[in-house]
């Protein structure tokens, strides 16, 4: 998904720069992103080689908060971005769930430098993701219910819960789907039918199996009505052990975790492609109408001067009788 970025690009600019001074700088910059994202970056002159990095984003929850907000495993997912120049404080900046000290003078040089600056830019992605894979590694055969495996409840953004199912064979994301627009469930809805159909072609046999529908799925009973309460049904992926393996966990998790802005982000474009084709349309009729109404004014020009034209040739032609009279009544006098 080309349009959600892990790196911030905002924050990279900014690291870019302190990187290329080579030298310290005075900064004390507050930098907000969607998602109720905020970043405090703050780096002195007093301080030559460090710059902190306060980050404070929604987590992902099960509604049970953690006292220090992130977990051990999460912090340990942070460091590891780049251990010789991410230095984690404790505690963390009032407000925020996790402070970073970059030393940038340990980034190597050449074009390694900005793929090291890229990934720590990432660092919210990294937070994110490391949660969903450390709830998915908890998940065990104790979370079992009469034979089904108990349902994890996700929220990211306060409306929009997901669902995780670990079975034996494989784990189900589920999807609950709204929308304030009808218009918008409307282009939703075929999106999804078309994400189905695509996904059971051959060509896409190597991605998770989707499936749509306007009813909650069977896992999901139990569920609160709020939660299951939609207009634009439900979306749900298989996703199988080698979808989970080796590299393409990371992908996964980001993907699962992006769904929603992924679907917003596709019917926004849809809807604004659907405007400007409505538009153009508009705009041909009118020029096809105004070219029809200038081709008629001209018409009627044309008829109102073949009009005068013969009048004056009708007058022409009585002059022409009257002095034809006039003179045979003056030979006869």
């Amino acid at each position: 998904m080309a349009c959600l970025e892990r790196a911030s690009p905002a924050l990279k600019r900014i690291l870019l720069k302190l990187y290329r001074e080579n030298k310290s700088i005075e900064i004390d910059h507050h930098l907000y992103e969607f998602g109720s994202v905020e970043y405090h970056i703050q780096s002195s002159t007093s301080d030559t080689h460090y710059t902190n990095l306060s980050v404070s984003t929604p987590l992902l929850s099960q509604g049970v908060i953690l006292p220090n907000g992130i977990s051990h495993y999460t912090k340990q997912m942070v460091k590891g971005i780049c251990p010789d120049v991410v230095e984690i404080i404790e505690p963390a900046k009032e407000g925020y769930q996790i402070t970073l000290r970059l030393d940038l003078s340990k980034i190597p040089n050449g074009k390694d430098s900005i793929k090291v600056i890229a990934d720590i830019s990432a660092v919210q992605a990294v937070i994110l993701s490391s949660q969903l894979k450390e709830m998915l590694m908890n998940v065990s055969s104790q979370d079992t219910f009469q034979g089904m495996y108990k349902t994890i409840k996700l929220v990211y953004h306060p409306r929009e819960p997901f669902f995780i199912v670990r079975q034996p064979q494989k784990i189900l994301a589920v999807f609950p789907i709204r929308f304030k627009d009808k218009t918008d469930v409307i282009i939703a809805t075929a999106f999804f039918q078309e994400l189905v159909d695509v996904g059971s072609s051959e060509k896409w046999a190597k991605a998770p199996p989707c499936c749509w529908s306007p009813i909650p799925p069977p896992e999901l009973r139990g569920e609160t009505f709020e939660d299951l309460s939609t207009n634009g049904g439900f979306v749900s992926f298989d996703i199988s052990s080698r979808h989970v393996r080796g590299k393409r966990l990371d992908k996964t998790v980001w993907s699962l975790l992006n769904f929603y802005a992924y679907v917003k982000y596709h019917v926004k474009s849809t809807r604004s492609f659907i405007q400007r084709r409505m538009r153009k349309r508009l705009q041909r009729l009118v020029e096809v109408l105004h070219k029809r109404s200038t081709q008629e004014e001209e018409k009627e020009e044309e008829e109102e001067g073949n009009h005068k034209v013969q009048a004056g040739r009708s007058r022409e032609s009585v002059r022409e009788l009257k002095s034809r009279d006039l003179g045979v009544f003056v030979d006869d006098g």
